[in-house]
């Protein structure tokens, strides 16, 4: 019988997403970037704003010699500009310092995100867990995960894969056949290891919550308004515009609000 993790090489060769362009490369400012913006937004999003974003800040210096407020505009709709912001600053850090050898020193970069880079790039042979790993993970299982628990089960159902390869095919089952709601078990090579065959007892995990009147849409607002140009302050959702402020991403000059120029507060950036 054929091992769980051969059957998922031979299906990660034929029907893994290969011609996402940020795959090609293997530079970590890119795969960094690509990373950032996958966090908590949907692949076909990121594959509109990649290419352009990277065409406007390819490297590390690029960025760094460009004002925070010119990376927020290319950051566009992109969705939680936090990440942005996060992003300029990590360049400018590593402008000035060089890569850190813990990548989890940046803001925004957390357990995930760190291992995929590294696996990405350096071909390491760490485990990286982000939504679609997990998933797959806890189907096999049959259970909830830690994380510790859900990284020692993808080594152990995806050998003899490891590295890069390893965290690709998994992340690929899941967002193409082990899906949240409609699972393609018939076609999935790890069936015959799976405990769950199907989504867990219990349900989904918990969606985002209604963006429509909510606190987000009332900063997006604001940040497009500052996008295409200085505003008046007494004309924005104070609240809004104080919360932008407190994470880099607007400034307030006398009665006036604009998007950073440069420095300020260091984004509150969620780490993952």
């Amino acid at each position: 019988m054929t091992r769980p993790g051969v059957a998922l090489a031979e299906w990660y060769a034929r029907h893994g997403r290969h011609e996402l362009p940020w795959r090609a490369s293997r530079d970590r400012w890119a795969v960094l970037v690509s990373e950032v913006m996958l966090q908590q937004t949907q692949v076909a999003r990121v594959l509109d704003a990649w290419p352009a974003f990277m065409a406007r800040f390819p490297d590390v210096a690029t960025t760094a010699a460009a004002p925070p407020a010119d990376v927020i505009v290319a950051w566009g709709r992109l969705g939680y500009p936090r990440r942005a912001r996060a992003l300029w600053t990590t360049a400018t850090t590593v402008a000035r310092t060089g890569w850190p050898a813990d990548l989890r020193s940046l803001p925004g970069v957390g357990r995930y995100t760190a291992a995929a880079v590294a696996a990405q790039v350096d071909d390491a042979d760490v485990v990286g867990v982000e939504v679609n790993i997990r998933r797959v993970c806890e189907r096999v299982a049959g259970r909830r995960l830690r994380d510790r628990e859900a990284e020692a089960v993808a080594v152990e159902v995806a050998e003899p894969l490891s590295g890069r390869d390893r965290l690709l095919a998994l992340m690929d089952l899941g967002a193409t056949l082990c899906t949240a709601r409609a699972p393609d078990c018939a076609r999935c090579p790890l069936v015959r290891r799976c405990a769950a065959r199907g989504p867990l007892p219990g349900g989904t995990r918990a969606r985002q919550a209604r963006y429509e009147g909510s606190f987000r849409q009332a900063r997006g607002r604001v940040l497009a308004r500052l996008r295409a140009g200085d505003a008046p302050v007494h004309e924005l959702d104070r609240a809004a515009l104080d919360s932008l402020v407190a994470d880099g991403l607007a400034q307030v000059t006398g009665p006036v609000a604009h998007l950073p120029t440069g420095g300020g507060t260091a984004p509150r950036a969620a780490r993952r």
